[in-house]
């Protein structure tokens, strides 16, 4: 449990809140009423950047990494890093989601890969390819690494990814977010067990996408 002032807040926020407010206070100190618009900015802000406690469920499997609606879960074979067949399971995040991003399981990041791209709308298939993204790399415990890339969508500008190779990670900890909407593609072993199906809502941390067979 965090303790702060923002407690319920991602640190990325910051910025944000400061910067709105300090419009917010401007407009009202020179212009009264029109304050409201900034106001109403400030207020999203604070609301999209919320992050809530969650509770992982004790039961066995790999917990969702993001909040949002399944639109892809199909099995691939994962050439750019796992070299392997594959689970591939996307979760698209509307702006009105949490964008705190979460450890599937317990693991140590190996990787963290940023890479360059455009900005196009997260909910095509396999945006990823032509979008601005962040792959991580997670050594599960017990051996085997999972992918999970941060996809930057058309109105996301920026993902980020607050760990580094070496740190460990606790199912459900928290390790990034994606600013606006965006998606998170998560891969997992190829014959694991879905408990989820396409369309489905889910919530980072609280969630099980699947299950080892």
């Amino acid at each position: 449990m965090r303790f702060s002032l923002f407690a319920f807040f991602a640190p990325e926020g910051y910025p944000y809140f400061a910067g709105f407010g300090i419009v917010t206070l401007i407009f009202g100190v020179e212009w009264g009423w029109l304050a409201i618009i900034p106001g109403l900015l400030l207020a999203f802000m604070f609301y999209f950047f919320r992050d809530p406690e969650r509770e992982t469920p004790r039961e066995e499997g790999y917990i969702c990494p993001a909040d949002g609606r399944i639109i892809v879960a199909e099995n691939l074979y994962e050439d750019n890093y796992l070299k392997k067949d594959s689970m591939l399971i996307s979760i698209f995040m509307s702006p009105m989601d949490v964008h705190v991003n979460r450890a599937p399981c317990d693991c140590t990041v190996r990787l963290v890969k940023y890479t360059k791209g455009s900005f196009k709308k997260a909910f095509t298939e396999h945006a990823f390819h032509k979008n601005e993204h962040i792959s991580v790399v997670m050594e599960e415990e017990g051996g085997g690494n999972l992918l999970v890339r941060q996809v930057a969508g058309s109105i996301a500008q920026k993902a980020v990814c607050r760990k580094k190779p070496g740190d460990r990670l606790k199912r459900g900890e928290r390790f990034g977010m994606i600013k606006f909407s965006s998606r998170v593609d998560v891969y997992l072993p190829p014959d694991v067990k879905l408990q989820i199906a396409l369309g489905d809502r889910v919530r980072a941390g609280e969630t099980i996408l699947a299950k080892k067979a």
